[in-house]
C-alpha cells in the first residue's frame, strides 16, 4: 500500500540515520525506551535531538523524513543498529553478552584495520530460549517522532537475518530456525506499528545481494532463504502500510566494506520476489552502474536510488544530483522513482553540517529535474537567498 510516496512524483527522503549532536550524550543502552523517557535528562536530550533531526530535514525540503535513528547509542561504528533488537527482545541473556564470531557474523578485517575495532565491539546477548518481541517499543519511538512533524515519518530497523547472524545461539537447532523466530517476532512488532498509523516501514539490509560477496553462501544460506525471511518479517503489512526493503553495500564507521565496486546484477531477479512496495539501491557510490539492469528487472515496485554518497564528506552539488536522477530516468519512469541517499549518514564520522547540506543538495537537484518535467518544486528554506547573512556587493 502506497502511503508515504502516494501522489508524489520523485519523492525525496534519506535512508535513516543522521550524525548525533555533540551534546547528545545520553545512551539508551539496555533500558526500555519508555523506561528511559522517565529520566528527565534522557527525555530532554532525546527530544531535543529528535527535533533537530526533523527540523533539518524539513529545512532541506525532504518529502519523507526519519527520526535520524535517534534511539541508537553513541557507539563504535553504529553498532546499535544491530544490537538494539537483541538487547530488548525476550529469549536472550542481555546480562551476559558475548562477542560475535567473525564469518557469518561479520567480515574478518585484520588487526590494524579500522573495521577490526567494529568487530571487537560486536558484543551481543546470547539466545537462551524462544525469541519474542519483548520491549522493542517501535510504536512508541515512531509516535515520539511523528508528533513533532506533519511530514510522514519513515521508521526503519535492521533485518531479521542480520540479527540472526550476529548472535550466539544456545536454543535453536539451525540458522534458518533462528532467523524465522526473529522474523516472526519482528512481524508482530511491525503490525502494531502499522496499526498505529506509521506510513512507511523500512526493513534494512536483507542479505540477498551480500551473502555471495561475503562468501557465506552454502546449501542452507541462500538468497532464496533471505527472501523467505524478509517476506515472513513483513507478512500482511502491505495491506496496512508502505513497506520498503533497503539495500546497500555496508556502512560501519562510514567505511566501504569492499575495496572494489560491487554490482547488484546477480541478485536482481531474486530481489524482485521480495514482498515490498519500494526497494532502495546504493547507486551514487558506484556511478550508477546497475541502473539499466535495475530498471529492466525490478517490476511492480517503486525504486529508490541513492544520489548522495554516505562515505564521503564531499557535498554533492545540485547539478551532480540532477545528472544522477536524469541517468536513472532513462531506465525508470518518474512515477516509480524515489530519490534518496545511498545509506545512512550517522555511522560515526560525518558532521551534522555535512549531512545537512547533502540533504539540501538532494532536494535542490531533484527540484532541477522536477522543473524539467513540469512538476512543482519542493520548498527548500535552507537555500532561500532572502535569508543569507552575506552582504551583497555594491
Amino acid at each position: 500500500m502506497y502511503r508515504g510516496t502516494k501522489d508524489i512524483t520523485l519523492p525525496t527522503t534519506i535512508t535513516g540515520s543522521l550524525p548525533r549532536p555533540s551534546w547528545y550524550t545520553e545512551n539508551l543502552g539496555t533500558r526500555h525506551f519508555l523506561e528511559a523517557m522517565v529520566s528527565r535528562r534522557f527525555r530532554e536530550q532525546y527530544e531535543d535531538a529528535l527535533t533537530c533531526y526533523l527540523r533539518d530535514q524539513e529545512l532541506a525540503g525532504l518529502d519523507i523524513v526519519t527520526d535520524g535513528d535517534c534511539r541508537f547509542d553513541d557507539d563504535v561504528g553504529g553498532q546499535s543498529w544491530t544490537a538494539y533488537p537483541p538487547n530488548h527482545m525476550s529469549g536472550l541473556n542481555a546480562a551476559h553478552p558475548e562477542p560475535t564470531p567473525a564469518g557469518r557474523g561479520g567480515i574478518l578485517f585484520p588487526r590494524g584495520h579500522i573495521l577490526h575495532d567494529y568487530l571487537e565491539s560486536r558484543v551481543m546477548p546470547v539466545i537462551t530460549g524462544p525469541i519474542g518481541r519483548g520491549n522493542l517499543q517501535y510504536t512508541s519511538m515512531w509516535k515520539a517522532a511523528q508528533r513533532f512533524t506533519t511530514k510522514p515519518v519513515k521508521f526503519g530497523a535492521v533485518s531479521a537475518e542480520i540479527v540472526a547472524f550476529a548472535l550466539q545461539d544456545r536454543h535453536y537447532k539451525s540458522v534458518p530456525e533462528r532467523m524465522f523466530a526473529i522474523a516472526d517476532a519482528f512481524n508482530e512488532e511491525y503490525h502494531e506499528l502499522a496499526d498505529a498509523g506509521c506510513p512507511v516501514i523500512q526493513i534494512e539490509e536483507p542479505q540477498i545481494h551480500l551473502i555471495a560477496v561475503r562468501k557465506i553462501q552454502d546449501k542452507v544460506i541462500t538468497p532464496q532463504l533471505m527472501v523467505e525471511v524478509f517476506n515472513r518479517t513483513v507478512k500482511g503489512l502491505r495491506a496496512k502500510t508502505e513497506v520498503w526493503a533497503h539495500s546497500c553495500w555496508g556502512n560501519p564507521s562510514q567505511q566501504r566494506m569492499f575495496a572494489a565496486v560491487q554490482s547488484y546484477k546477480p541478485a536482481l531477479e531474486t530481489y524482485n520476489t521480495v514482498d515490498a512496495d519500494v526497494i532502495t539501491f546504493e547507486s551514487s557510490s558506484s556511478g550508477g552502474i546497475d541502473l539499466e539492469a535495475i530498471g529492466k528487472t525490478i517490476a511492480g515496485k517503486k525504486i529508490a536510488i541513492g544520489v548522495i554518497d554516505h562515505h564521503t564528506l564531499q557535498v554533492e552539488s545540485a547539478d551532480e544530483v540532477a545528472e544522477k536522477i536524469r541517468a536513472a530516468l532513462k531506465h525508470i519512469p518518474p512515477e516509480r522513482l524515489v530519490i534518496s541517499t545511498d545509506c545512512g549518514m550517522g555511522r560515526e564520522g560525518m558532521s551534522r553540517r555535512h549531512a545537512f547540506y547533502k540533504m539540501v543538495s538532494l532536494v535542490l537537484g531533484t527540484n532541477i529535474v522536477r522543473k524539467e518535467l513540469g512538476l512543482p518544486p519542493a520548498q527548500c528554506l535552507a537555500a532561500d537567498e532572502r535569508y543569507s547573512l552575506v552582504m551583497a556587493a555594491k
